[in-house]
């Protein structure tokens, strides 16, 4: 069973097309602040700390989906709700779930993997299996 974490968002005019609905892109921003969020909540340090002591740089996309069921504006307070769904050997699942209230907005799925930079090859990342301690930390 993982962890969750919640992340708030104050809906702005800017983040609005001009019919005034959230550009839906911006659910995939929030998603990607609350997948550090989550992961600074179970306690892990920040990117570029962990860069320092184990190497590992992120967790970078390599699949989403995102199924959209009810619109949101500006001046709304949104709530990403975050945990994760499944995990991998070198790879995990984070589910997203964007609320208004008791309102599901928005839910989305990212499969993501820890990766370093190979010794060497600073223009490359390589994924590495998923840290024990890590994975402990979140569950």
């Amino acid at each position: 069973m993982s962890k969750s974490s919640v992340y708030e968002i104050k809906v702005q005019f800017g983040d609005c097309d001009p019919a005034g609905i959230v550009f839906f892109p911006n659910f995939s921003k929030w998603m990607d602040a609350a997948s550090l969020h989550f992961f600074m909540d179970c306690g892990v340090p920040p990117w570029r700390e962990l860069k320092k002591t184990t190497g590992i740089i992120g967790t970078p996309l390599l699949e989403i989906h995102t199924k959209f069921m009810r619109p949101a504006t500006y001046g709304e307070t949104l709530h990403v709700h975050t945990s994760i769904e499944s995990w991998a050997a070198k790879t995990f699942v984070q589910k997203h779930v964007v609320m208004r209230g008791d309102t599901v907005l928005c839910e989305g799925r990212e499969t993501r993997a820890f990766v370093v930079h190979p010794e060497g090859e600073p223009d490359r990342i390589k994924a590495i299996p998923v840290p024990e301690d890590i994975k402990t930390l979140c569950s």
